[in-house]
């Protein structure tokens, strides 16, 4: 039997400077799109404004990634404006508005969590997971829906959507071991291919490796797109100290050796793993 969530004022989480922030931000939006409010604002669309929130986006995983508060509340903010901004083109459309946003979120919420407003159980994430899962494929979802995973996504973001939403239904390896089995074969075949200098199967071959490499990521329910980033922040990191040291010689890395600068790597990884206490790579 579905439940209603506890609202009363006790454990209400939302106050009402808060509701009134927020239908503030409503207000405000709506008088800056509205005849004398700022050109700018005013001839926005819903496509302009895709690339805003793929950057706002990013800003806040990069505010998260640093650990820095003052900034992911911005960021927040940021993200909030372009959620009002697209609700307000739709309300002066007639086709929605913010509350009806709203309130298909709170119904979905409340559907896809049975073991919260209704009568199955989840003792833990892996319960709570599967009863998300299997409330979902109640609502109507006939097939996997492949093709519906956004073709504009970052690649390996897409990657692991579409191997969780076939893993889903079963179509997956056994364990992250047989995942890494596969990895193993397709990064041979990529050698094979550079080796034999078949550009076509090159990129075919080197495709398969990231393709794989997302599968794992699902494995080990880690992001592949964050541990990219991750790895190319740490390249930038070493490749900066390798330009400090050889700048204290006198010397850039143009007029460098292979190995001297393969030394002062090995510095950066050392200094790292003295930092963290970790082994680096």
């Amino acid at each position: 039997m579905e439940t209603t969530p506890d609202c009363t004022r006790e454990n209400d989480p939302v106050n009402k400077d808060m509701l009134e922030s927020i239908g503030k931000a409503i207000r405000i939006m709506a008088q800056l799109r509205a005849p004398g409010g700022c050109p700018w604002d005013a001839v926005q669309t819903r496509e302009t404004l895709l690339k805003n929130l793929l950057e706002e986006t990013y800003e806040f995983i990069n505010a998260v990634e640093k650990g820095d508060l003052p900034n992911m509340r911005e960021e927040l903010g940021d993200l909030l404006l372009q959620v009002i901004f697209h609700a307000q083109i739709a309300a002066e459309r007639s086709e929605f508005d913010m509350g009806d946003v709203a309130q298909d979120l709170c119904d979905k919420l409340i559907r896809r969590h049975p073991h919260v407003f209704g009568e199955v159980k989840a003792n833990n994430q892996e319960e709570a997971l599967a009863s998300w899962n299997s409330a979902k494929s109640r609502e109507g979802e006939k097939s996997v829906s492949l093709t519906e995973v956004p073709h504009n996504m970052p690649a390996l973001l897409r990657a692991r959507k579409v191997v969780e939403k076939a893993g889903n239904v079963g179509f997956e390896w056994s364990s992250v071991r047989d995942a890494l089995d596969k990895l193993d074969e397709e990064v041979n075949e990529l050698r094979k291919a550079v080796e034999e200098r078949d550009e076509r199967h090159i990129r075919e071959e080197l495709g398969d490796v990231l393709f794989m490499t997302a599968c794992v990521a699902r494995y080990v329910k880690e992001c592949p797109e964050l541990a990219l980033q991750s790895a190319v922040d740490k390249f930038i990191e070493r490749f900066r100290y390798i330009e400090k040291k050889l700048a204290d010689e006198g010397m850039k890395p143009e007029d460098a050796t292979l190995e001297k600068m393969d030394g002062y790597w090995d510095e950066a990884k050392k200094q790292e793993r003295n930092t963290s206490g970790k082994s680096g790579d």
